[in-house]
Parts: structure tokens; sequence; C-alpha cells
């Protein structure tokens, strides 16, 4: 059997944390188990490879990694080191971390290219993230009720969102803006009170997972996400598994988890990032134009034919690890 030790951040599982981040590193943790691995999980690093023997596999978030060289750098010589990559920082600290590892596996093509451009690295292995199956979101008439999914943070744009609604008052629509409040809970309590200017029509609930995520999914007509960046942007795979279209900032990976459908079609618009302007427009055009609604709900659903499983990421996990 295979054995590998998998370094993921503390609080993986704190329902008032969710990423898509913790996400992944969950299924992919569970998915090795079921291919045949021996996965020992580790929380807190310095601690973790000490106890780690010599020429073990350490599967390490990058989260942890990036800012870690003192430690990692010289157990490299020791234990085989992958990092797998959710964000790039392009710090000094990264360079030495991955220029020591054995491989590389990021979540994205954009994130390779990324890589690549920032430290000429190329033994780098790409599993985008997989999507669970899901039942088609109900949907309604006028295509009104928005739904954005990230955690109340300055880099997920929430406030590019609320000047784009308000740009677009004169509409029918309302916004459920589902994610963390506690990350920064300074930002998040701004945009909190910069909600109340749209008289109710946005509201922020905090955190969901499970079946409430799944439930809030299920009510939307469109997902909306104003992110600065994105490495791939899960979110998107996981309303296009519902039939859901995206209006999203054409940033990092989105285009790849966006994708097309099989006439060509793309299941939603991208604008540009921090552009309130052009996501009013974008938001218009869906609420305004029965045949564009009506394309990209046939493209969602084209494209929810072909989404990858987490059972593929997680062989292409393996395919690095070995």
């Amino acid at each position: 059997m295979r054995a590998v030790h998998f370094i993921v951040p503390e609080g993986i599982d704190d329902p008032e944390r969710p990423s898509g981040g913790n996400v992944y590193d969950r299924h992919v943790s569970r998915g090795l188990r079921t291919l045949g691995w021996d996965v020992r999980e580790h929380h807190g690093l310095a601690r973790a490879l000490a106890g780690i023997p010599d020429g073990a596999t350490v599967l390490l978030d990058g989260l942890i990694a990036s800012p870690a060289p003192e430690v990692l750098v010289p157990e490299s010589r020791r234990v085989r080191q992958v990092v797998l990559m959710h964000m790039p920082l392009g710090t000094a600290q990264e360079r030495a971390v991955l220029e020591a590892a054995a491989g590389v596996v990021t979540t994205s093509g954009w994130t390779k290219r990324r890589l690549a451009e920032l430290y000429g690295i190329d033994r780098v292995h790409v599993a985008e993230p997989g999507v669970e199956a899901a039942a088609l979101a109900r949907g309604s008439a006028d295509g009104g009720k928005l739904l954005c999914v990230a955690a109340v943070t300055p880099h997920k744009g929430h406030e590019v969102l609320l000047d784009a609604l308000a740009a677009a008052q004169d509409l029918p629509w309302r916004c459920e803006c589902v994610g963390s409040l506690v990350r920064d809970a300074g930002h998040a309590e701004r945009m909190v009170r910069r909600a109340r200017w749209l008289n109710g029509r946005v509201r922020f609930p905090g955190a969901r997972v499970g079946t409430d995520l799944d439930e809030a999914y299920a009510g939307a007509d469109l997902l909306v996400l104003p992110s600065r960046a994105e490495t791939y942007g899960m979110v998107v795979t996981e309303a296009l598994a519902r039939g859901v279209p995206v209006i999203a900032a054409d940033v990092g990976g989105v285009r790849e988890a966006l994708g097309r459908a099989d006439d060509g079609t793309r299941p939603g618009l991208l604008v540009p990032p921090d552009d309130f302007v052009a996501l009013a427009e974008a938001l218009r055009s869906w609420l305004d134009d029965d045949v564009l609604r009506a394309r990209l709900r046939r493209a969602a659903r084209q494209r929810r034919a072909t989404l990858r499983s987490w059972t593929e990421t997680t062989a292409a996990v393996a395919g690095a690890l070995a």
C-alpha cells in the first residue's frame, strides 16, 4: 500500500470558515483512501514533519508550505515533498519552497502558467477540482434570484457587486451573499452596512455548508462572482452542476471553470474585475433579455454533463504523487 502524509490547514473542517481549498483537500484526502492509499493526515507543520520517517512522501497544502522555507527546505533532503498550490503568492519564500519540492500540483492550468511566469518551475501537475452531482436548480421566470458564494473578504469584491446592484435597482432582483463573515470581520461589517442602502434586497446570512449550501444553490437563478483573484473558482462549477449560469469577473482560472457547452456557448458572462459598471451591464442584460437567459441556461445544462468528478481529480493527484 502506498502511503502519503498530508499536511492540511488547522480548522479545515470549521463550518464558519469554509473555503474552496479546504473542500479540495478534504475530497482528495478521502479520495486517496478510496484508491487504496494510506493517508496520514497532520495539522501543524513543524511538529508533523519531525515525526515523518525518512524517505516518506509528504503532500503539503500551499497555504501552509509557501511561508515556511526555513522548515521545509532543510527537510526536503529527507522526505519527498509535493506542494498542492491553490493560490500563488509570488514571494521569495514561496520560490524557495517550490524549488526544493519534488513536485507541485496545481488546481488549474492558469496556476501552472502563473508558476512558470513567477519562478520558471515546470515540474507541475494539474488536478482541476471536481464537483459533486446535484439536482437542477428550480429557477424562476424572471431570473431575479441572484447568489454570490464567497467569504466576505476584500479580494472577493463584494463592494463591486453592491455598486453594480445599486446601478440596477430599477430591475426585479434579490441577492443572497453566502459566505463567512468572520475571516475579515471588519470588512464584512462594512459590506453589511453598505448593503442596507439597497432596502433589504441583499442578505448576508453567513457561511453555509452541506444541505444549507445545497438549498442556496437550488433556489438560485444566477451565480455572481465579482472576485479580484481566483485560481479556479470552485463555486462556478458548483453552480453549473445545478444548471445555474454564471456572471463572473474574468480573473485567474475562472474562464477554465466556466468552460463551454457542446456547441461552444459559454454558460455565463465574463466581465473585467473591479468594474462595477460592466458588472451592472451584464446583470441588466441577464434580467432584461429572456432570450439571453434561455441561451445561458441551456448552455449551463449542457456544461453540467461535462464537469469533472472528484474521482478524476483524485486520480490526477495520485498520479503526481506516484
